[in-house]
């Protein structure tokens, strides 16, 4: 009887102090710059959860989400590159590294697995936790080369499309009472 009441009294700290959040708000973006047209496409549809006892965060983005200027873009995004009926959604589970609850403002790498098309790959992605109120702001800037997720650009389409594309990430996460 001794040591359960010991093992709760460890365990007390992380359930007050551990905190679990999830997306309030979100938006994912991405710029295509290439030679004969620019591509920028919005999302903000993203759903995400951060646990601040151990650093753990996972986000799923729905690809056919994804806004376009022109129609004929996001059609062919959609069908063409990205076939998001096979592959619906793009996903990352990992940690935040450096990480530190409390903090106003702080610099942090996300470590984990990105999956975009059906392609798992282990990435570092460099971002800022902020803290305003009770919510906290995450935001990111990375490249995604398209060759790393199986994701092809017909040859004819090769000046039109980057084969780099620019990606930025921006959530407010609340408390998940």
């Amino acid at each position: 009887m001794k040591i359960l009441k010991i093992g709760l009294l460890l365990l007390l700290p992380m359930a007050v102090f551990g905190q679990k959040y999830k997306t309030s708000k979100s938006e994912v973006g991405f710029f295509s710059s290439a030679p004969l047209e620019d591509i920028t496409a919005s999302n903000k549809s993203a759903l995400g959860m951060f646990n601040t006892s151990n650093s753990q965060i996972a986000f799923s983005i729905p690809i056919d989400k994804f806004k376009f200027e022109k129609s004929l873009m996001e059609e062919h995004f959609n069908e063409k590159y990205m076939e998001t009926e096979k592959f619906p959604r793009a996903t990352f589970k990992g940690n935040l590294i450096g990480y530190k609850a409390g903090t106003p403002e702080q610099q942090v790498t996300a470590q984990g697995v990105l999956k975009i098309h059906g392609v798992e790959k282990n990435v570092e992605i460099k971002g800022t936790v902020k803290k305003k109120g009770a919510k906290l702001i995450m935001d990111a800037e990375f490249s995604v080369a398209l060759k790393d997720y199986n994701i092809e650009v017909p040859e004819l389409l090769f000046q039109k499309i980057a084969e780099v594309v620019e990606v930025t990430v921006y959530f407010e996460f609340e408390k998940n009472d």
